[in-house]
This record gives structure tokens, C-alpha cells and sequence, in this order.
């Protein structure tokens, strides 16, 4: 018989290895996608071509892989939910991430074209394994703890991608330090080190973290043709859980800003003259001051809630947008980096515990299939209009600009929200197994 104490240890160890996920995965969230592969990708692997046609072909990729997860996610979630392997489809996307991230070290002058094939595929790969990944969360955290745990995943992320990040930006700066013959060696160098560092990190949550049980079934039926009729069945029943799907669009509208601010700011930069050193210095800077102010935001739902908390960082992303439209100079970049790390794990890890706090267990793979189509649409469109402004005008401060809007309609919209009736709604499924 498990004692009391035994039982505790072992939930403890089981949500810290799910968190430690979030530190191993943001190796390429910051080293590839936010500090050095964008400004290694207009300088180096887009030589020859106008800086704003490199920012679109960029904006442009970034938002095909977003598509590509964004189709099949609420399936490949559904299929994982019928089928109860929710780790085993983490594992092979994650293994596909960490293959074509590797590959980038083989991305030289010119390669503008392997540079995004291989964007593309770790990127799609990356937004796949997330799925599986928060779709764990409300399995290895009650809804009391959910708001904690989340957020400490959100922090060790930072303190992980900021640790590699701090390595990758010193062999980048000191290159004959480490052996290597100049910077663009040491970035390349830095993309091999993400794939290594998220292949050590991860292990954790597949040895630590249970696969959760599959719903129950009648009968015999393929899981492909189950996960398109579990889909079919989720739009048939959205009154059901219209305070969720409410939720979701409120996401859409301001994840779409916090994304392209995300996948977009230092291709900006070095579209205005900032360099590689500053860029990532900024970036490191978010990571730093990300560990405790997302902290912070965990637990500031018990004072003022969760939506409330939302609403502060949406308010910073606001101002942020509308600043960085006269940034000129390499310590205006540094400036609005420190502000969104204030803001950026918060916002969500918040956002990934409310809707979390809503969703049946038995259907989590699913339902965050359609949470993570709503991220992905957000990543669509922001660096699609990012891209379409950037070539019709030549410059990159509209857009920047033009982020406001989103962040001010997505409070409104989350303001319509009534999370307690979407939260009772979940609890009685999870409780009387309805709608399984």
C-alpha cells in the first residue's frame, strides 16, 4: 500500500518531470526561432536578397508551418484521446524536431531555401509534441494546482532556454574561445546544441510522467476515422462548451499579437540595423527577468485571479506594440525585451491553465488540439500580415504597430468569458463521464 507521503513524492516528481519538458523545449524557442536563427537567416542564408524580401519569405515560412500543425492538430489530438497514446505521438514529434533542428547546422551562405525547409519541418514537429505535451497538463496537476504548475513550466523554460541561449550568444561572440573559426560556425554550432540539450531535458517526462488511459470505447473502430468523428462531434456539441470555445477565439485574437511578437522581433530588428549581439543580449535579457516574474504571475491568480492576470500582461503587450513602432536604436530593443519578459511566461502559462481548467480529461489531447489550432492561426496571420506590410510598404514599423488591435479585442473578448460555468461543465464530465 502507497503511504501518504510516498503518494505525494511521486505527484511531485511527476509534475516536475512534465515541467522540466518546458526547459528542454525552449532551447528552440529562444537560440532558434526568437535570437539567432532569424538574424543568421537575413544576413547569412538570405545573402544576396533585399533585407525586406528575406523579413516576407521568413514571415512567410513561419506561417506555412503554422498551418501545417494548425490542420492537424484537433485530429491527431482526437486520434491520441481514442487511442490513449498521447506520449507515444509527443515522442515522434518531438524526435522530428529535434532531427531538422540538427540539420540547420548544415545551413551556409546562400541556403536560404534548406534553411526553411528544415524551419519548417523542427517547427511543425515542435507545435505537434506541444499539443501531446499540454494536453498531459490536467493530468498531472488538480485544478487547484493547475495555475501553479503551469507557470512553473513556463519558468524553467526560461531558465533553460536562457541558459543555452547564454552558452550559444558567448561561442557567437568569442568564437576563438570555444574552437570555432568565426560566428557564423558558432551559430551554426548553437542550432546542434538546441537538438542535443532537447533530447537530454526531455527524457524526464517519458520515463516519469503515466500515459493516461484512453476514453472508454464500444466496440472496434479505426482511430483514424474515430479522431475525424470525435472532431465532427466537438463542433456538434460547441454550445456545450461555449464558454471554452469562447475562450478560444479571446486567445486567438491575442495570442496572434504575442506571437509575432515572439517570432518576429529580431528579424525586425536586424531589419533596422541592430546586430546579432544585441539581439540575442535582449533575448537573453526576457529569459532573465522570465524565471521570476513568471513565478509571480502563478501565483497572482489567488489575489486578483486568472483573467484579471491576463488582462496586466495584455496591457504591457499593448504598449510594447505601440512602442516599438519608433524603435531606432540598439537599447530601445533592450528595453522592450525586459518588458516582455515581465509579461510573456505569464500571459502563457495563464492562458494554458484557464482553458486547461475547462477541459475534460477525457478529451484533453482533443481540446487542445483546437487550443493549439488557435495559436497556430494566431501564428498565420501575425506573420502574414508581418510579411505582406513588410513587402508592400518596405519597412516593418506598421505592423509592429498594427499588433495593438489584437491585444485590445482579445481582453474585451476574454472579458465575455464566464470561466466558472465552463470549469463546472468540465468537472461534471470528468465526474460522470458525459460526452465521452
Amino acid at each position: 500500500m502507497v503511504s501518504v507521503a510516498d503518494a505525494r513524492l511521486l505527484y511531485r516528481r511527476i509534475a516536475n518531470a512534465w515541467c522540466m519538458y518546458d526547459w528542454a523545449n525552449s532551447a528552440f524557442s529562444t537560440t532558434v526561432m526568437a535570437a539567432l536563427l532569424p538574424p543568421y537567416f537575413s544576413n547569412v542564408a538570405a545573402q544576396g536578397l533585399p533585407k525586406a524580401q528575406a523579413s516576407s519569405i521568413w514571415g512567410y515560412s513561419t506561417s506555412f508551418a503554422m498551418l501545417l500543425g494548425a490542420v492537424a492538430g484537433p485530429i491527431l489530438g482526437a486520434i491520441a484521446d481514442h487511442t490513449g497514446r498521447k506520449k507515444a505521438f509527443m515522442r515522434f514529434f518531438w524526435l522530428m524536431a529535434v532531427l531538422f533542428t540538427a540539420c540547420l547546422v548544415f545551413v551556409g551562405e546562400g541556403d536560404w531555401l534548406p534553411a526553411v525547409i528544415f524551419f519548417i519541418l523542427a517547427s511543425v514537429g515542435t507545435e505537434a509534441a506541444n499539443i501531446f505535451y499540454d494536453s498531459l497538463l490536467p493530468h498531472v496537476a488538480g485544478p487547484e494546482e493547475m495555475d501553479r504548475v503551469s507557470a512553473k513550466g513556463y519558468a524553467l523554460g526560461y531558465l533553460g532556454g536562457g541558459l543555452l541561449l547564454l552558452i550559444n550568444l558567448l561561442w557567437y561572440m568569442k568564437p576563438s574561445w570555444f574552437g570555432f573559426p568565426d560566428g557564423s560556425a558558432a551559430i551554426r554550432a548553437s542550432f546542434l546544441s538546441v537538438a542535443v540539450w532537447w533530447v537530454v531535458f526531455a527524457l524526464p517526462l517519458f520515463r516519469w510522467v503515466p500515459e493516461p488511459p484512453a476514453a472508454p470505447q464500444t466496440g472496434h473502430i479505426n482511430p483514424i476515422r474515430a479522431g475525424f468523428q470525435r472532431v465532427g462531434r466537438t463542433f456538434r456539441e460547441i454550445r456545450r462548451y461555449k464558454e471554452l470555445f469562447k475562450f478560444l477565439i479571446a486567445f486567438w485574437l491575442y495570442a496572434d499579437g504575442i506571437g509575432t511578437i515572439m517570432k518576429m522581433a529580431t528579424i525586425y530588428g536586424a531589419e533596422i540595423g541592430i546586430g546579432t549581439a544585441d539581439l540575442a543580449g535582449a533575448l537573453l535579457l526576457t529569459q532573465i527577468i522570465g524565471v521570476p516574474f513568471t513565478f509571480l504571475f502563478g501565483a497572482l491568480p489567488k489575489w486578483i485571479g486568472t483573467k484579471r492576470s491576463i488582462y496586466i500582461s495584455l496591457g504591457v503587450y499593448a504598449f510594447i506594440s505601440v512602442a516599438a513602432y519608433w524603435m531606432s536604436q540598439p537599447w530601445h530593443f533592450w528595453v522592450l525585451a525586459g518588458l516582455v519578459g515581465t509579461v510573456q511566461g505569464g500571459s502563457q502559462a495563464l492562458s494554458r491553465s484557464l482553458f486547461g481548467a475547462m477541459c475534460p480529461k477525457a478529451r484533453s489531447a482533443e481540446f487542445y488540439g483546437f487550443y493549439d489550432v488557435s495559436s497556430k492561426f494566431a501564428g498565420i496571420a501575425g506573420p502574414f500580415l508581418f510579411g505582406v506590410t513588410a513587402m508592400l510598404t518596405g519597412s516593418s514599423r506598421y505592423s509592429i504597430f498594427s499588433l495593438i488591435v489584437f491585444f485590445v479585442f482579445g481582453a474585451f473578448l476574454l472579458s465575455r468569458v464566464n470561466e466558472r460555468e465552463g470549469m463546472a461543465i468540465a468537472a461534471a464530465e470528468n465526474t460522470g463521464g458525459a460526452a465521452q
